[in-house]
């Protein structure tokens, strides 16, 4: 039987979600192993309730591998598993921080005593169940190319509505509070944005390229060009100056740069984006005192134990210090170790000095790695994608995904100030986890259109249709009674002579039927 490169890209297709559900299967066991081993050394005994912990989430990464399998079958085979063992391994994290807080603060009486890991496990399902409708409902990404500008005004709405929220949280406006309940805009407009960028950058990346003065040496933009850099610079110091969010600010700001210099290839553009960044920053830095305290404090973290220091610096920084360094190579072991002391924040960005203490350097650095695949993936499916738009599309969401981790693990390892953002995947936060896995959704999408384009290339043109016989001009209608009927009536003595049998009329006009998306041709005389 003759093999085809469409079938085998088909078999191959089929091995990859093969690979997938293995992975699944191995995420949902790793995480079930680091529930056990977090209780056993809390309490000495099995967790109660581990029977439905595994079959819920087994059931949930089944049914998010059966929805891939058949609406994204040419999808990347490690995004889904990574996802999904990132979001278990955040609830083992959460349920073993959970029994400590309660056991501190039970005497107190303060929210700490709540437990977050139940709360954490239905935006679980939820954000699961929002991202396999968009895997089901949007048939390619091309989709949001529709509706970019719809897209950056709802976001622009969202990113300005903490400021007329009442209340500051920890120092800073990033919720909005309606009916009781709490959600951050900032981790969708990062999506959103994302994909106006995209829509953007892919109209306008021909203007953006042209070349402009030099500089030093440097090639600057045009001037006219380089408005929609110094509008996204302005919204970004709006953001940091009003709601004293330095990771929104960072974030948003890099996202664009990184894109822009995928789209143009110039760079000027990241010089001149990064120079603009660290400008805004000093100056907000200087005379913002709550993003004031947070650059003291990332310089100075021990001045928080001198007689006499600078109100604005947090114990949190040195604390974080402290427990990174008791974790050393290895870790104290899940459950051992005293994370809890960091207060609040050991439930937000802070629950990396969980996983640095109880797990160690080697520890933290396999979940730094597991970061790092999923952003090689999500690049990955950049390159394979053949349209502008899916390229810069993928960029921005891993250029996103990566821009967060660092801010993050640079704050609380004192390699950046610290920003208060959520740690993708791991900290507890439902519009983070809801925001992440949009993300994920959408780079599976992305990568089912890059896998389909090298997987399953479209049918060969079929053979050329055979020339056909040539006619007399003058005879319209062969004569039954005529010795030869395909012979002329009155023969024209200018009028070339007939083909001999077995050789080609080269006046003949030979059709060739089309391929696909290309027009008809004729072949050349």
């Amino acid at each position: 039987m003759r093999t085809t490169a469409r079938g085998d890209g088909r078999r191959l297709a089929a091995r990859h979600r093969n690979i997938e559900l293995g992975l699944l299967a191995l995420a949902v066991a790793v995480c079930l192993a680091g529930h056990v081993d977090a209780n056993l050394a809390l309490t000495g005994r099995m967790p109660p309730g581990l029977l439905v912990h595994g079959l819920s989430l087994g059931a949930l990464a089944g049914a998010a591998h059966l929805a891939v399998r058949r609406f994204a079958p040419f999808a990347d085979p490690l995004i889904l598993p990574l996802g999904v063992f990132l979001t278990g391994f955040g609830l083992v994290l959460l349920d073993r921080l959970d029994f400590s807080y309660k056991a501190a603060h039970a005497a107190k009486g303060d929210y700490q005593k709540l437990p977050a890991a139940p709360s954490q496990l239905m935006w679980v399902f939820i954000s699961v169940a929002v991202a396999l409708a968009l895997i089901v409902l949007v048939k390619h990404h091309r989709f949001f190319q529709r509706y970019v500008y719809l897209l950056m005004a709802g976001a622009l709405i969202l990113l300005a509505a903490p400021v007329f929220s009442p209340g500051d949280s920890f120092g800073a406006k990033r919720w909005i509070r309606l009916f009781g309940l709490s959600f951050e805009p900032d981790e969708f407009v990062k999506v959103a944005i994302t994909i106006f960028f995209a829509g953007y950058l892919m109209a306008a990346r021909d203007a953006l390229a042209l070349a402009g003065r030099k500089v030093w040496g440097l090639t600057l933009p045009r001037g006219r060009h380089a408005g929609p850099v110094l509008a996204i610079w302005v919204v970004s110091l709006l953001v940091l100056i009003f709601e004293r969010d330095l990771g929104t600010s960072l974030i948003f700001f890099g996202i664009f740069i990184v894109m822009l210099y995928v789209a143009t290839e110039r760079t000027s553009w990241v010089v001149l984006g990064l120079l603009m960044a660290v400008g805004g920053a000093a100056v907000v830095g200087t005379v913002e005192p709550h993003v004031h305290g947070r650059v003291e404090a990332w310089l100075h973290p021990l001045d928080y134990y001198k007689p006499v220091h600078d109100k604005a610096i947090s114990e949190q920084p040195a604390e974080a210090l402290f427990s990174l360094g008791t974790g050393g190579m290895t870790g104290t072991g899940l459950g051992s170790g005293r994370p809890w002391l960091i207060g609040f924040a050991g439930r937000s960005d802070f629950i990396f000095t969980t996983i640095g203490e109880e797990l160690g350097l080697a520890g933290a650095t396999a979940i730094l790695l597991v970061y790092v695949l999923l952003i090689q993936r999500g690049l990955r499916t950049a390159i394979g994608l053949t349209d502008p738009f899916g390229k810069l599309l993928a960029t921005g969401l891993s250029a996103a995904l990566a821009l967060q981790v660092f801010v993050v693990v640079g704050g609380v390892s004192g390699l950046v100030p610290l920003t208060g953002k959520a740690l993708p995947f791991l900290a507890a936060g439902g519009s983070s986890l809801l925001a992440n896995w949009l993300m994920v959704a959408l780079l599976i999408k992305l990568s089912d259109s890059s896998g389909r384009t090298a997987l399953d290339p479209p049918r060969p043109s079929p053979e050329p249709l055979p020339a056909p016989a040539p006619t007399s001009p003058n005879r319209t209608h062969p004569d039954p009674t005529h010795p030869n009927p395909t012979a002329p009536t009155h023969p024209n003595p200018s009028a070339p002579s007939p083909a001999a049998p077995g050789t080609a009329d080269p006046s003949a006009v030979t059709e060739v039927r089309p391929a696909h998306g290309h027009p008809p041709h004729r072949a050349a005389t």
